[in-house]
């Protein structure tokens, strides 16, 4: 059976699945890998041991006798630089995207390129410090010269699993066009910044998406997606009425592949921005804390009623509770005009636990909270474009409260579960096709259920 290898690298869980011809996992292995520190004490992946675990697992896959392995190719985290030498060498941790940015060095950079908001505009990236990658090469640069000047190529983090397989390095558009400040998204070309500073010949040129090289093995070897791209490119491919994915994890993501208006400053505020999809494509997205919240209001649900921290799971949607809920609360749920402070915080936080009768009911508050919170952050995306669905997948996906309250949020628009395997997995298995699987694409590869408003 012929079968593409795809490494799914997650912050902590790292898996790798076979898929078959008509994308189906055949087999797959996962593992949690122990975080190292690099030298200011600071958590990060040890690069070490994630390129052990990837060649070990390959070795692993070329022994499997049932799967003939035609193509591999990577879907990793974004927002992170591995640096190597002339010779292929790591010359730093993989710093963490997480870690605190130099104020001084920050607002010194932002003065010398116009100021924040024309930078941020220009570059669709909201001002967040590490988690703008450039910045990380500004930094060691500033910070590290004479390290610097041994970096021959400045590799995002699925380029730079690429290059260990085939020892070519490339850069690849979806990992550089996401709140990186490297990419000038009116020009749609680097930003002319990186030449200025001396970093522009360190990038390496860049490699389309759909297209592999052949390593020392012959096998074909894709050059990686930045995983919020990888995600879409199964909805893309099945679908092409206009949509929205809205992608649920610790972060939910509200991707809009039919919106091509600039960002505006204020968008950029309450943290809009652009990804680039792997066929050059612009797609606006609006980023919310809400599975983060919702594993923190949890824990506080939990503890207040004195059940177990998973007890939401057993909670089903009760339109008897909301409208109680709703005739209680002053505010109308769904105002027209925009109110930014809601993205800033959720309501529930400010919420006194004593005023609910039982779990049950506080749960469906914070529910109500989270989706009018996600009503807002969604709608920066939507606005004034003409998307007939949303697509929701990830972990409130499978909420039924949630899924309810989002239908009636967006009474207009069809909202749907979408469950697949493995969404930035398959998108990148999808994304190389034509170089190793002779079927067509099938169109079944997404399970939608529809909810009504």
């Amino acid at each position: 059976m012929n079968v593409v290898a795809i490494f799914d690298i997650g912050k902590t869980n790292k898996k790798v699945f076979l898929f078959n011809e008509n994308y189906k996992i055949v087999w797959e292995k996962s593992v949690n890998l122990e975080e190292t520190k690099d030298e200011d004490g600071f958590p990060c992946e040890d690069i070490e041991v994630l390129q052990k675990w990837i060649l070990d697992r390959l070795d692993e896959i070329k022994n499997l006798t049932d799967y003939v392995l035609k193509a591999i190719n990577f879907s990793t985290y974004g927002a992170s630089f591995v640096y190597v030498d002339k010779n292929g060498k790591v010359l730093t941790p993989l710093y963490n995207y997480l870690k605190n940015y130099p104020e001084d060095l920050k607002a010194g950079f932002y003065e010398k390129y116009k100021g924040e908001e024309k930078f941020a505009v220009k570059t669709a990236s909201p001002v967040l410090g590490s988690l703008n990658s450039g910045m990380q090469i500004y930094r060691l640069k500033e910070e590290k010269p004479e390290l610097f000047k041994e970096v021959a190529h400045c590799l995002h983090l699925p380029q730079f699993l690429s290059f260990l397989l085939t020892n070519e390095a490339y850069a690849d558009i979806t990992s550089i066009g996401c709140h990186t400040n490297l990419w000038n998204f009116k020009k749609m070309k680097y930003h002319k910044w990186l030449k200025e500073e001396g970093i522009a010949e360190k990038l390496p040129p860049i490699h389309f998406g759909k297209d592999v090289i052949k390593n020392n093995d012959g096998l074909a070897v894709g050059v990686g997606l930045h995983d919020s791209s990888s995600a879409i490119i199964p909805y893309t491919i099945n679908f092409t009425e206009p949509f929205v994915l809205l992608s649920t994890g610790t972060w939910s993501i509200s991707l809009n592949p039919f919106n091509n208006k600039p960002l505006t400053f204020e968008e950029l505020k309450h943290d809009c921005l652009c990804y680039m999809q792997y066929t050059d494509k612009p797609v606006k997205a609006a980023r919310l804390f809400a599975g983060n919240e919702h594993e923190v209001q949890t824990k506080r649900l939990a503890e207040h009623f004195n059940v177990p921290v998973d007890t939401y799971k057993e909670v089903y949607f009760d339109k008897k509770i909301v409208a109680n809920l709703r005739s209680l609360n002053y505010q109308i749920f769904y105002p027209k005009k925009y109110d930014f402070d809601i993205l800033k915080e959720c309501p529930f936080q400010k919420r006194d636990l004593a005023y609910y009768k039982d779990y049950e009911t506080a749960y469906h508050q914070l529910m109500l909270d989270l989706v009018e919170q996600q009503y807002f952050s969604t709608n920066l995306v939507i606005h004034n474009s003409p998307v007939k669905k949303i697509f929701v997948d990830g972990g409130f996906s499978k909420n039924s409260i949630y899924m309810n309250l989002l239908a009636e949020a967006f009474p207009d628009v069809e909202v749907y579960a979408a469950s697949m395997a493995q969404a930035s997995a398959l998108g990148a298995a999808l994304a190389i096709h034509q170089n190793w699987n002779p079927k067509p694409i099938q169109n079944d590869l997404i399970d939608l259920k529809f909810y009504k408003h």
